[in-house]
């Protein structure tokens, strides 16, 4: 890519070179030729003027320094050279000016001006300068060095602001090549730096809002097992021991056991349709469909980890503040925060295990207290993969994700004794955007 580009910049200087060049180089050889020939022409001229009257009798004639190079010499009527430098006998232009008048011509490898001498009315005489056409030639092709050495030395200047300019263009497109490769071996942090050119930049932050995207997507695939399992482990070891006490009941507790195995399958088809939710990143709006009465939550809540923490020897204790039993809260979304608190507190936590509902006016507050205390720091107790047990710390940070999805928000309200406090909008009052 930089040498495409370097070749491109000097092919097009390269291209304007010859197109000016090829040009001034013809201007400079007829310029030359055409100023040897006004310099001949000024010489013949200054010559002729001091050929006086008597020249015709063969009176001496003394000829000014000539300023060309070229010779120069006086011819009388019969051809014949008089004084100064030139052929013996006058050339075809010579005797051609002695009848028509001034004379520039090339003949062989001479520029010859000669120039008519009159005294009265009668040509008595001519003056003819001449100079070699390789004279000519040899200063116009000097020049023409000059001229390529010149347009060598531009190339040069060139060549090396293209190469370097080609280096600027594609430096931020090589940059951009190499944080694509990252993103394509795994790395969905690299991202692509601004290079101050609007497309390229264009071109970056189009690709790293894909790698977000991108990242999000995947991030939401990995933790989609991990959320399962880990959710779906509670219903199905509830609906385990019921069935197996449904086994080893007699039959007058059979309806009772089906009826709370079907509760937890219930539950488990809630927390599968959760989890999916939430792996599917939809938006709060998907949970507030399912919202019900907060206090069938709870009580539902209450069926299911009563028994659970009974045979821990630990009590429940679940209660709600006068006027919130009818508050609808949405159902999953708080069911199975509620699981991953309760089965934290029953894994974590040390004696009874209260719950509590409050209305902070517009707000839901749901509290979740043991006796046990959290030796985590706050900031780290909902990051993935946290925990002080044998657990892979996806609970909290589970939870808080939902709460987030909800539209609400989980934090830990107090370390010794731990209280978890879960905050959700009432569906009564305008949620926050």
């Amino acid at each position: 890519m930089r040498q495409r580009v370097a070749r491109v910049a000097v092919m097009a200087v390269l291209v304007a070179l010859v197109l000016l060049a090829v040009p001034l180089a013809v201007a400079i050889r007829a310029s030359f030729f055409a100023d040897e020939r006004g310099e001949l022409e000024r010489d013949a001229l200054a010559a002729a003027v001091r050929v006086g009257p008597g020249f015709a009798a063969g009176d001496p004639v003394e000829l000014p320094p000539g300023q060309s190079d070229g010779r120069l010499g006086v011819y009388d009527m019969t051809s014949r050279l008089r004084t100064g430098s030139g052929p013996a006998v006058a050339d075809a232009a010579t005797r051609h000016a002695a009848s028509s008048g001034t004379v520039t011509e090339r003949t062989g490898h001479d520029i010859v001006v000669a120039v008519p001498v009159s005294s009265g009315e009668r040509v008595i005489g001519v003056v003819r300068t001449s100079t070699g056409v390789q004279t000519v030639r040899n200063r116009v092709l000097l020049a023409w060095a000059v001229l390529l050495g010149a347009a060598l030395f531009s190339l040069g200047v060139a060549v090396l602001v293209a190469r370097r300019q080609a280096r600027a263009l594609t430096a931020p497109l090589e940059s951009l090549s190499r944080t694509s490769r990252a993103v394509a071996e795994g790395d969905l942090t690299a991202r692509a730096a601004p290079c101050g050119i609007a497309e390229i930049d264009q071109v970056a932050d189009t690709q790293n809002a894909m790698v977000r995207r991108l990242a999000q997507r995947l991030q939401h695939e990995r933790h989609f097992t991990a959320n399962a399992s880990h959710q779906l482990r509670t219903p199905l070891t509830g609906l385990q021991l019921g069935l197996e006490s449904a086994l080893s009941a007699p039959d007058a507790g059979l309806r009772r056991a089906l009826a709370e195995a079907l509760e937890q399958t219930r539950h488990l088809d809630d927390t599968i349709d959760e989890v999916l939710r939430l792996a599917k990143a939809e938006p709060a709006a998907a949970a507030r469909e399912s919202a019900g009465p907060a206090a069938e939550l709870l009580d539902a809540a209450e069926r299911r980890w009563h028994g659970a923490l009974a045979r821990d020897g630990r009590r429940l204790d679940i209660g709600h503040d006068p006027g919130t039993a009818g508050l609808p809260l949405p159902r999953r979304t708080t069911a199975q925060i509620l699981d991953v608190l309760l089965d934290n507190a029953r894994k974590h936590g040390r004696g009874t295990v209260a719950v509590r509902l409050r209305d902070l006016g517009g707000t839901l507050a749901l509290d979740v207290t043991d006796e046990g205390t959290v030796a985590l720091p706050p900031r780290a107790l909902f990051d993935r993969g946290c925990t002080t047990g044998t657990g892979q710390g996806i609970g909290l940070a589970l939870a808080a994700e939902l709460a987030e999805a909800a539209g609400g928000r989980l934090g830990l309200a107090a370390a010794s004794p731990a209280r978890f406090t879960l905050l959700l909008p009432s569906e009564d009052a305008p949620r926050p955007a």
